[in-house]
């Protein structure tokens, strides 16, 4: 009897150990994994893309997934990513269940969109890896690690904000004065009082440091 026991607790520990989960969540067999893999390049450093994408089909060929995208993008760090964002569409169709990445600044634009792409992610019951940080999100380990970029993203918001407050004082002090800029409209009684001595709508425009087609429809309209 003990031996009988002995084999079905084998079994069980045999089956939960095939049986892989990425966020708690019972998954497909390894091997049935699709992964979307993402590489990014800056328009100057186009030659790493092969760099990277080698690195990715390795890496899920190791783990055994299925590639069902391939993304290959190119642009500045500051620009939208627009084929990220299609990227994410697919992994909300449930198209993909594990996201592959070169490194976190090639997916990420900043610390607080990483955290929130990867807390869609989450949300979604789809995987992300990032080979560089060793960064595995289908991971107990991976998981407790990325708690720690909630931490980050809200220490990168309060240094922009210190830095707009810094920045604002600073020019307040030199004297630049803040807000939105006074209109053209304003300077209506000046522009009229101008043009009627004789001066041109160049100079005026000059002058009172506003456009000349804002110059030529305030004399345009009526009084």
């Amino acid at each position: 009897m003990q031996e009988e026991h002995s084999e079905v607790s084998a079994k069980l520990a045999s089956e939960k150990a095939k049986s892989p989960r990425v966020f708690g969540q019972a998954r497909k067999p390894a091997k049935m994994f699709r992964a979307g893999l993402y590489a990014r390049v800056s328009t100057n450093d186009q030659q790493t893309i092969p760099l990277q994408m080698r690195a990715l089909r390795e890496y899920a060929a190791r783990r055994g997934w299925t590639m069902a995208m391939q993304v290959k993008e190119v642009g500045s760090g500051a620009s939208q990513r627009q084929l990220r964002e299609k990227f994410l569409d697919a992994a909300r169709r449930r198209e993909v269940d594990v996201v592959l990445v070169w490194r976190l600044d090639r997916w990420g634009r900043s610390v607080a969109d990483l955290l929130a792409t990867l807390q869609e992610l989450q949300h979604l019951g789809v995987g992300f890896v990032s080979l560089t940080e060793a960064l595995d999100l289908t991971a107990p380990a991976g998981r407790a690690m990325a708690g720690f970029l909630a931490v980050f993203a809200e220490f990168e918001r309060d240094i922009l904000r210190e830095r707009v407050r810094a920045g604002l004082a600073h020019a307040q002090q030199n004297g630049k004065k803040l807000g939105r800029p006074i209109t053209a409209g304003l300077h209506t009684t000046q522009v009229r009082k101008l043009h009627r001595a004789g001066v041109s709508k160049a100079e005026i425009a000059r002058r009172l440091e506003i456009g000349r087609t804002s110059v030529r429809r305030i004399l345009e309209t009526r009084s």
